[in-house]
């Protein structure tokens, strides 16, 4: 019979033979897999990389928003206020003179009050005649604290009856105050109280005229 049959494969091509063919000359290697110790190094790499541009970012967002943003600032602490504002005399009365003072001397009593701020010390009384001389006690200087009152005696001498008024229409005294703001001379008028009593002391005083 004739014709023809299957081929039969040859010594080295059976069906079942499972070795690749080698690949053509000239093709270029497959890429190498890295070992998985180096791909562990490489993403632990790229990790602290990633790490590491983040906080620059973070970083420098920070610094740019601390530069645009207003500068807050702290509050201003407030002078303490000038002496003169927080200061008052008020006239309280006449004061007995001690036996055995000098002829034509006069005393009378004030309070000077403090209201706020820092402590005021009093440097200087004084008055504007300049017939009459002047002391106080306690003398001068001396201090008086916030939210207190010191009574003061002003003691007068007229040295000189012809300089002094007949009546003190609007007499006041002069007081140089002191305290962390300022140096104030202030005059404090004591009202008409104070002007009757002291044109009458004076009038008894210049009485016989004989200073």
């Amino acid at each position: 019979m004739s014709g023809v049959g299957p081929i039969e494969p040859g010594e080295g091509t059976h069906a079942w033979d499972t070795h690749p063919a080698e690949p053509p000359a000239g093709t270029p290697a497959p890429p190498r897999t890295p070992p998985a110790r180096l791909r562990r190094l490489l993403s632990d790499h790229r990790r602290a990389a990633l790490a590491a541009l983040t906080t620059v970012g973070l970083l420098a967002a920070c610094a740019l928003l601390y530069v645009t943003r207003p500068q807050e600032r702290e509050p201003a602490i407030p002078e303490p206020p000038f002496p003169a504002q927080v200061v008052d005399v008020t006239y309280v009365g006449e004061h007995t003179v001690p036996p055995g003072t000098r002829p034509h001397t006069l005393a009378f009593e004030v309070l000077l009050s403090v209201d706020s701020g820092p402590p005021v010390t009093v440097t200087r009384v004084s008055q504007p005649y300049a017939g009459v001389s002047l002391t106080s006690a306690p003398r001068a200087p001396f201090r008086t604290k916030a939210g207190s009152a010191r009574k003061i005696v002003v003691t007068m001498h007229v040295a000189e009856c012809g300089k002094v008024p007949e009546n003190a229409g609007l007499p006041f005294i002069d007081v140089t105050l002191r305290n962390k703001r300022a140096i104030q001379v202030q005059s404090f008028i004591l009202g008409p109280r104070y002007a009757h009593d002291l044109s009458r002391a004076l009038q008894v005083a210049c009485s016989n005229d004989s200073t």
